[in-house]
């Protein structure tokens, strides 16, 4: 436990909410038990019971995001909002760059799409960096289309492999091994995580925008094309946000949450409860809007130049497991 780290922690998240303020948002505070989820496939979660001897049993989740809340919010009209919470994924990686319990700061800007997002997430960047900042967080950010960087390190049109069977053929010409259960989103994930992700440049954070729309989730389609209004974030090589212009009509938010919900149901070991009216909150009244999620342990690991999220966490994951091991074998 490095005492210096976590004074810089500290003064980085008061940075934050010094930005956030002087932005004019508004910080909000929403419940980490949540008794419905948004399904999201890729995604396990961590289940509890909520026991009262007047209320009875209730499963109860811990929140992968603050996400279902926060629309809940800008729903009734809260305007621009942020949050600095808790979140929690479960089967995922412990170690380096994950940590099943983890700080994530989500904000919401109304009248805002994804490409006025990179803006404010640039202009936080510069908020947060003096003299002593790694070089890796200058800005203007890199910024480069899905498919601009699929033909530049790979050779790959994306316009041309909208269908399985021809992602397929390029997986396989790089050496890729494929199976009857891969989907197309299966197949794009493991070309993009081999060769796409490893030769990212490090010299200034890099802006990835227009994911395809077979990458099922809550952006808007970019009317006319098979993209999405996504961007992901990477600083040193490292994935550290993601963001959307929020999908705002209500059939298309009912139709992709009943998607994601049976790919849940097919696949996950925990399936979380759904609130079947969630789609409503998405009326005429709904803004446009734009959401950033922002990993703050990887920030403070990329700000400090710390190696591993697990020095700038007070207690760790993988030290509370090795120290059941350690109780464990002590038993036998």
């Amino acid at each position: 436990m490095n005492i210096d780290i976590i004074t810089k922690r500290s003064h980085i998240i008061g940075q934050i909410r010094s930005f956030f303020q002087t932005n004019e948002y508004v910080e909000v505070e929403t419940p980490i038990l949540a008794p419905e989820l948004i399904p999201e496939s890729t995604i396990e979660v961590f289940e509890t019971t909520f026991s009262s001897e007047f209320h009875g049993d209730h499963q109860f989740y811990l929140i992968p995001s603050p996400e279902v809340f926060m629309k809940k919010l800008i729903s009734k009209g809260s305007g621009n909002i942020y949050q600095i919470t808790k979140s929690f994924r479960n089967s995922e990686q412990i170690g380096k760059d994950h940590n099943p319990e983890f700080t994530m700061l989500e904000w919401y800007t109304i009248k805002a799409n994804y490409l006025d997002s990179i803006k404010t997430i640039e202009d936080l960047f510069i908020s947060l960096t003096d003299k002593n900042t790694p070089s890796y967080f200058k800005t203007p950010f890199i910024k480069k289309s899905i498919e601009e960087v699929f033909k530049e390190y790979i050779s790959i049109d994306l316009l041309k492999c909208q269908t399985r069977t021809l992602i397929k053929k390029e997986a396989q010409e790089l050496g890729l091994t494929i199976e009857k259960t891969d989907t197309w989103e299966d197949i794009f994930n493991r070309i993009f995580l081999n060769f796409i992700e490893p030769e990212l440049p490090c010299e200034n954070p890099v802006v990835l925008y227009n994911y395809p729309k077979q990458i099922v989730c809550l952006a808007k389609e970019l009317k006319g094309t098979p993209w999405r209004e996504r961007w992901e974030l990477y600083v040193n090589g490292i994935e550290l946000a993601n963001c959307y212009s929020e999908e705002t009509d209500s059939s298309s938010v009912k139709n992709i949450l009943e998607s994601e919900y049976i790919k849940k149901a097919s696949s996950g070991r925990v399936i979380p409860d759904i609130d079947s009216d969630y789609y409503l909150i998405f009326n005429k009244d709904f803004p446009e809007c734009s959401g950033v999620a922002l990993g703050i342990d990887r920030l403070v690991m990329l700000l400090t130049g710390t190696s591993s999220i697990e020095g700038v966490i007070l207690f760790p994951f993988s030290d509370t497991v090795k120290q059941i091991k350690i109780t464990e074998d002590l038993l036998i």
